[in-house]
């Protein structure tokens, strides 16, 4: 009976132990979760602006990986083919007029989704350019979609003056941008900021709808159409001009922006400084202040 009891009262005893172990383990997780909470508490409090210089991009790519990878190259066609088609277009809208702008419409969308899953469909320097500086692009991708957008560009009027002189005809010539007149510099300039930020500012919101191309595309193509109406009034009321804006700095650039002649080699040097500031440099300035601001606007109002 002596073997029975002091069985049983082990017995009770591992039970007590047991008890006790579990106990003090809750005690110990009670102990461990509580910085968590508090966690929670601190991190709703932090500025509304926090993280937002935070990198957007995969971690890993560098210079060092970005090369290794096939789908990089994929993006890189990608680009180049789809400013090519981009260029054409906008070849051909400087042909047909403001009227063609509902054709050039569909023709963007379909341009966009078709290169969408690609390379991200930047299609032109000042959306890569606010890429880079948003930092949802690494700054060796960003640098290789802009020559990309240089080369499809370039290829696009190649296809375009081939198929003019298809025709019998002699190469044809896109009328040259009109020339700066004195005291008009920073007209021509607001409005090539203007239109880039439009483009930019709706390139950046389309992000959002990524999970649907067609939105994405959609909302792009709106943002764009904005920008030609935006100028095409813009420069008919303050310039009375109709066609000194591009707002596609890899167009630009096939599209006789650089001084030829004239009287003297400072003369033909300030003229390529002013054309490649006026369209180049200005519209990718305005393509970070439109990135920023709608990272500035998507945190204030809480968006995720």
């Amino acid at each position: 009976m002596a073997t029975k009891k002091s069985k049983t009262s082990s017995k009770s005893e591992k039970a007590k132990s047991t008890k006790s172990k579990s106990t003090v383990k809750t005690t110990v997780k009670t102990e461990h979760e509580a910085p968590k909470t508090n966690t929670v508490v601190t991190n709703s409090k932090k500025s509304c602006l926090s993280g937002f210089f935070a990198k957007k991009y995969e971690a890993k790519e560098s210079i060092f990986t970005v090369f290794k990878t096939p789908s990089f190259y994929g993006a890189l066609i990608g680009e180049i083919l789809g400013t090519m088609l981009l260029a054409l277009l906008l070849f051909a809208v400087s042909l047909m007029g403001i009227a063609s702008l509902a054709t050039y419409s569909f023709a963007v969308i379909a341009v966009l989704i078709a290169v969408y899953a690609i390379s991200g469909a930047c299609l032109n320097p000042l959306v890569t350019v606010g890429m880079m500086a948003s930092r949802r692009m690494s700054v060796i991708r960003g640098v290789m979609y802009i020559i990309a957008e240089v080369i499809g560009a370039w290829l696009g009027w190649l296809i375009f003056n081939g198929l003019h002189l298809a025709g019998g005809e002699t190469a044809y010539d896109i009328p040259a941008m009109t020339a700066v007149g004195e005291n008009q510099f920073w007209l021509f300039a607001a409005i090539e900021i203007l239109g880039a930020i439009i483009i930019a500012f709706f390139y950046a919101r389309a992000l959002s709808y990524k999970r649907s191309v067609f939105t994405f595309a959609a909302v792009v193509t709106g943002g764009m159409v904005l920008a030609i109406l935006v100028n095409y009034v813009a420069s008919a009321a303050f310039l009375n001009l109709n066609n000194n804006f591009i707002m596609n700095p890899a167009v630009a650039m096939m599209l006789q922006i650089f001084p030829t002649a004239g009287e003297n080699f400072g003369e033909i040097l300030g003229g390529i400084c002013q054309a490649l500031s006026l369209y180049a440099i200005l519209p990718m300035i305005g393509g970070v202040v439109g990135f920023y601001l709608s990272d500035f606007t998507s945190k204030l109002s809480g968006e995720e």
